[in-house]
């Protein structure tokens, strides 16, 4: 049976696990002078891992922290804010 993340927290780390040891086996096939299409490969579906891992993260906190700052009237505040983390790696 495979391993099914119970709350946002565990399914945010059970990804971030599962992309270091990715890494760690990139960091390993460039150490052993793989084909370098090969850990482009590899080094592709770690990027799209942590963008599908950044999406549940960004998720979670337009459903908990944005949502009460709205509710608290600080609306500008938090839409700034995570305008802010898309234009910094612009």
């Amino acid at each position: 049976m495979a391993y099914r993340p119970k709350n946002t927290q565990e399914r945010i780390l059970h990804r971030l696990k599962i992309s270091k040891g990715q890494l760690d086996k990139v960091i390993k096939m460039v150490e052993d002078d793989k084909y370098c299409i090969d850990v482009l490969h590899q080094s592709q579906a770690i990027q799209a891992a942590l963008r599908q891992t950044d999406a549940v993260i960004l998720e979670n906190h337009l459903r908990t922290c944005v949502a009460d700052s709205f509710k608290k009237g600080n609306k500008n505040e938090s839409v700034k804010e995570v305008m802010e983390v898309f234009a910094k790696y612009d």
